[in-house]
């Protein structure tokens, strides 16, 4: 029997070009990179499609099939109508999923196809994240029961492997599979990742209904359609490699090769349709020709075909996660991606201190303040060529000076920290130590204070100085704050604290008033 087969080869490389094109979460993501999501989404979106109507096709066989022989058909046409109706049943889910993100941060009367805050950071996190309302643990759940449901259905083991792969949500590293997805994913990125598992899922139905089909005894049936179809590993490329496709005929005879001419130039019947072209310019490119397939009775029919590829300049993303500048002394988080390759294919250096790989991060550390840093990015492309995609140049700045505080607790029992003004005398009395830390919204990083002391004030207005014990407070400081009237005022000062940059400094003085 003829049938309609997924190119998987060709998914292999869709799921590792995109994902780790969804991968680059830096919050300095260019308009340029915001726009390429689009295009990729689009180029997934035109991909889908096309799986779409190879999916129906083999639909209509199978319906053809069922409507010549009910008895026969009647039990793989069932089964190929219940993929189906999965399939198209998930693949509404994750569109009202993007439509959710998409109003999250352009509102009620947001376009989907014209998105204003590509950059948000925060929509995807509410829709899928929210500890309330959050979708992303059904969402998990419901491609679990959709792989379990197709493989199922799905006799040939090396096909259900394939399927398996596609629609994975196994978690790697310390994150859920969710979290990992959608925490802190630019708007454009998680549409793209929606869009990306959709058309996994349509691979995975067309994987399905190629299987079903071909469990149906072909020797009462006739082949009564012929495709072509251009099926490449990647719409995009970068400069320097190469443009990999495959051309193959719907109604796939094993024992036929057909006759395939793209661009003008013949292919060897030896090649089983696959094609190669170098990519030495940027651009997007015409591949077109025709198959020509001997019939039954010795005619010769001729199919054409048409599509494009697009070669883009090589390029990456070097963002650290937290900040616009790297700190001495410190670990510094550091994003790096670049389209189209994996991450194990990406290296990187750095000059005027070290940068080592860890998980899917790196990890900067620059050695001297004031000096700044660059970072290269080489990544190894087809053939194992290894090329140089990206620099980027980074100031260096010694840690800010952390804010000294003292812990106290809410009614509930939650820590707050108390950096100064009114405190009521009985929390005050239960403090044991003085802390220090920055914690500005983009650092939080814990100090060592290693010394402070009080100054109070007696009737007639001089200073009484006391030293700690350390970070904590002294017996002596202990008693002149139980002996303060409600209203006064005394001061923490010379505040030394030793920060993870191995340097110790004087920080702010804190005021408190007795409540």
């Amino acid at each position: 029997m003829a049938v309609n087969s997924p190119n998987s080869p060709r998914q292999k490389m869709i799921n590792l070009m995109y994902l780790v094109f969804i991968s680059m979460l830096a919050l300095n993501v260019s308009v340029e990179v915001l726009d390429g999501f689009k295009m990729v989404d689009n180029s997934l979106e035109d991909s889908s499609g096309t799986m779409l109507e190879r999916n129906k096709l083999i639909m209509d066989e199978l319906t053809a099939y069922h409507i010549q022989n009910p008895d026969k058909a009647e039990e793989w046409y069932r089964k190929g109508m219940q993929v189906r109706s999965m399939s198209d049943s998930l693949t509404r889910y994750i569109d009202e999923l993007k439509l959710r993100m998409v109003r999250e941060a352009d509102g009620k009367k947001a376009d989907i196809n014209n998105i204003k805050n590509k950059d948000n950071l925060e929509a995807a996190s509410v829709v899928m994240l929210s500890p309330v309302n959050g979708e992303g643990k059904n969402f998990k759940n419901a491609i679990g029961a959709y792989r379990d449901s197709v493989t199922q259905l799905v006799t040939d083991s090396a096909r259900r492997i394939i399927i398996e792969k596609n629609l994975s949500t196994q978690s790697s590293g310390d994150k859920s599979w969710e979290a990992s997805l959608f925490e802190q994913m630019p708007l454009a990125a998680a549409i793209t990742m929606l869009t990306k598992i959709e058309n996994d899922i349509r691979s995975s139905e067309g994987e399905a209904l190629t299987n079903i089909l071909h469990n149906v005894d072909v020797g009462d049936f006739r082949v009564n359609r012929l495709n072509a179809y251009i099926i490449p590993e990647s719409d995009i490329v970068i400069q320097g490699s190469s443009y990999n496709a495959r051309i193959i005929l719907s109604a796939e005879d094993s024992t036929c090769q057909p006759h395939i001419v793209v661009n003008g130039q013949h292919l060897d019947a030896r090649e089983n349709g696959y094609f190669s072209v170098p990519t030495n310019h940027t651009g997007t490119f015409p591949v077109d020709g025709y198959l020509e397939m001997a019939g039954s009775d010795g005619t010769i029919t001729r199919h054409q075909f048409t599509g494009n590829y697009t070669v883009v300049e090589p390029a990456a993303t070097i963002a650290p996660t937290l900040m616009n500048v790297l700190y001495a002394g410190i670990d510094n988080e550091i994003g790096i991606s670049v389209p189209g390759i994996s991450l194990q294919d990406i290296s990187a250096t750095m000059t005027g201190g070290t940068l080592t790989r860890r998980g899917n991060m790196w990890i900067a550390r620059p050695a001297t303040v004031g000096k700044n840093v660059t970072i290269s990015v080489s990544a190894s492309t087809t053939g194992g060529n290894i090329r140089h995609v990206a620099t980027k140049e980074f100031r260096v700045r010694a840690l800010p000076d952390p804010t000294p505080y003292i812990e106290d607790h809410d009614a509930n029992g939650n820590p707050g920290m108390f950096k100064g003004g009114g405190f009521q005398k009985a929390a005050l009395m239960k403090a044991v130590e003085v802390k220090a830390a920055i914690d500005d919204g983009i650092l939080s990083i814990p100090f060592r204070v290693v010394s402070f002391r009080t100054v109070f004030f007696d009737s007639m207005g001089n200073a009484i100085p006391e030293v700690s014990d350390g970070n904590h407070f002294s017996e002596r400081q202990k008693e002149q704050i139980r002996r303060l009237p409600r209203g006064s005022y005394f001061y923490i000062s010379g505040v030394r604290a030793a920060g993870p940059d191995g340097t110790e400094r004087e920080i702010a003085v804190m005021e408190i008033r007795v409540m």
